[in-house]
């Protein structure tokens, strides 16, 4: 269990951090809010508690690689890259800037921290097998991390890179699932639904952890089984609500893709003392 100062330090860090998405968003006019929003306490645990990176040098080899496979959720991860020390708190304000590097959707050959350029869907766990089969053979303890919404779970590709990682016992290998339950346009159930999901990922040989996706304690403790489990890749499924603390960006689809306007940031932002 993290102690009450911990706790007390993530709570504080992820209202920032909401308050960064909300922003960025309303300053471009566009952006990703609702699925950042869900994904806030799983990067901000994994960042500041379970990755081996170090900003001052983003390229080190032998640090831990994070893989934002669901690439359209740049607000959150820039946020965190940000509050990390990897560039300046005060470049979040340029999100979309057309003469900026932090577009929409990321750029490792421009952004310090960002170890893939993504936004097609279905491809990040298949990057991150090949850096942990690379780290496996080179005798190093990387690891590789990647976070799966879980409308893009109905990318057949997604599967195809789960079994290679259980056929390798690429243990080294964490998929994050974002299971805010959410697409672009819909619930997933009405779309394509991954009911039994849990099931699905230990039919195809990984080590499963369900949990609450925002209990800072229970993200904590999943990353800690997840390193420690052998043998096998882990998933960790989090549930999650789309568009969390912000009252009216909660539970639906219309903040997948929308930015806040003025009177709209203002109701967020009181939402987020």
């Amino acid at each position: 269990m993290l102690s009450k100062e911990k706790i007390e330090f993530y709570q504080n860090l992820t209202k920032r951090i909401r308050r960064h998405i909300v922003r960025m968003t309303h300053h471009a006019g566009s952006g990703h809010p609702g699925g950042s929003l869900s994904a806030t306490e799983l990067l901000s645990v994994l960042y500041f508690d379970h990755m081996n990176v170090n900003p001052i040098n983003p390229k080190w080899p032998e640090r831990d690689c994070f893989f934002l496979s669901k690439g359209h959720c740049t607000p959150a991860y820039y946020s965190v890259l940000a509050e990390m020390g990897f560039f300046p708190v005060e470049e979040l304000m340029t999100f979309r800037d057309v003469d900026g590097r932090l577009q929409g959707h990321p750029c490792g050959e421009h952004i310090p921290g960002v170890d893939i350029s993504s936004g097609s869907l279905g491809q990040g766990l298949s990057v991150a097998n090949g850096v942990a089969l690379a780290a496996k053979y080179d005798g190093s303890d990387r690891r590789a991390y990647v976070m799966i919404g879980d409308g893009e779970l109905q990318e057949g590709q997604v599967w195809e890179a789960a079994m290679t990682s259980a056929q390798f016992n690429l243990d080294n290998v964490c998929a994050i699932i974002d299971w805010n339950k959410i697409q672009l346009d819909d619930f997933v159930e009405n779309i394509k639904g991954v009911k039994n999901l849990g099931d699905k990922f230990r039919a195809f040989g990984w080590h499963v952890i369900e949990i609450d996706g925002h209990d800072i304690n229970a993200v904590n403790e999943a990353y800690i089984e997840a390193k420690e489990t052998k043998g096998k890749p882990t998933a960790i499924l989090a549930h999650t609500v789309k568009g969390k603390g912000i009252s009216f960006m909660e539970n639906t689809h219309e903040w997948h893709g929308l930015a806040p306007n003025d009177e709209q940031l203002e109701i967020a932002l009181k939402e987020l003392v």
